[in-house]
């Protein structure tokens, strides 16, 4: 192991709330939200980790600027109330990443997460491995991973091609935020990690297969307003509760197919959250368009429908 590598790594297990980015009407940041929201995150929904500009926080839409400033709120506020705080920092730019990288070490976040560039597409594992290590070589000290998301950036290389001897390139490797369909590429990413890796399955609605493949935790968006839900299936699965586990993730799935329908997209999403929390997190930022609030106000009905205790 390298002497660059992080000294004492805490496994990222559990729930992990990707967090969506607080906008004003008229489009800037709003950090005046983020303590609160932490605050709703921890008492509300049980969720004590947080993967903060990721896809859900619109981060490819922001400027590296602005992801500096949101990192640097969500460290301190997140300070002595959350286990980790994630920050996403690939970019289509290689410098960029990096600056972001070296900021994020700096402000003493967890880990940093970086997907796969995708407008000029790596073509190989080897061409977005170097890529990568080229990333986390500007924060050697943080724990490093792999945010695999094939359907958005378009890049089909498998994860688990990607990790074969990762750590040889990459000392600070520590695992892969995994949000795409293949359950064997899954597994078999898995069945190779190491004890001190964490591979957590980003899919929301299917993570209880996720977990019986494994799977060490989840990064998803609905665990911001329906992380309770998903704790008390967690905990089913481990007791061997299937039938309990089965029933809140068909329940789950019941809700985000009738959210697909009416065009489920990061702003009706933020608009649901925004609905649910009491949180004012804003409209997401364009080409992203705001929710139309019959649709907001029609899953949020159909939601308090399948789980009528909240």
């Amino acid at each position: 192991m390298s002497a660059m590598a992080p000294a004492a790594d805490k496994n990222l297990t559990g729930l992990v709330a990707a967090t969506f980015t607080p906008i004003t009407a008229l489009g800037e940041i709003n950090l005046s939200v983020i303590g609160p929201y932490i605050d709703y995150l921890k008492e509300k929904q049980g969720v004590n980790s947080v993967f903060v500009n990721g896809t859900t926080g619109e981060s490819m839409s922001l400027s590296v600027e602005e992801r500096k400033i949101l990192a640097e709120e969500w460290c301190q506020r997140a300070k002595g109330k959350m286990d980790q705080v994630i920050v996403h920092v690939g970019c289509l730019s290689l410098k960029d990443a990096q600056e972001l990288a070296r900021h994020a070490a700096q402000i003493e976040a967890d880990g940093i997460a970086v997907i796969a560039p995708s407008f000029f597409k790596p073509s190989t594992a080897d061409a977005l491995k170097t890529f990568l290590r080229e990333v986390a070589s500007a924060a050697p000290t943080l724990p490093f991973y792999y945010y695999h998301i094939p359907s958005v950036t378009g890049v089909n290389v498998k994860a688990r091609e990607l990790i074969e001897s990762i750590e040889k390139m990459i000392p600070s490797f520590r695992g892969v935020k995994f949000s795409g369909n293949d359950l064997m590429d899954l597994g078999q990413c898995i069945s190779y990690s190491p004890p001190h890796w964490s591979v957590l399955y980003g899919m929301d609605e299917q993570l209880l297969g996720a977990l019986a493949m494994g799977a060490h935790g989840a990064v998803g968006s609905t665990y911001n307003y329906m992380g309770c839900h998903f704790n008390k299936l967690i905990s089913a699965f481990e007791k061997g509760d299937l039938v309990q586990a089965r029933t809140i993730q068909f329940k789950m799935q019941e809700l985000l197919s009738f959210a697909m329908k009416l065009g489920f997209d990061v702003g009706v999403n933020k608009q649901l959250m925004n609905e649910l929390s009491g949180l004012d997190l804003g409209p997401p930022r364009l080409p992203l368009m705001t929710c139309a609030t019959a649709h907001a106000l029609a899953i949020k009905q159909k939601y308090n429908s399948i789980f009528p205790e909240e």
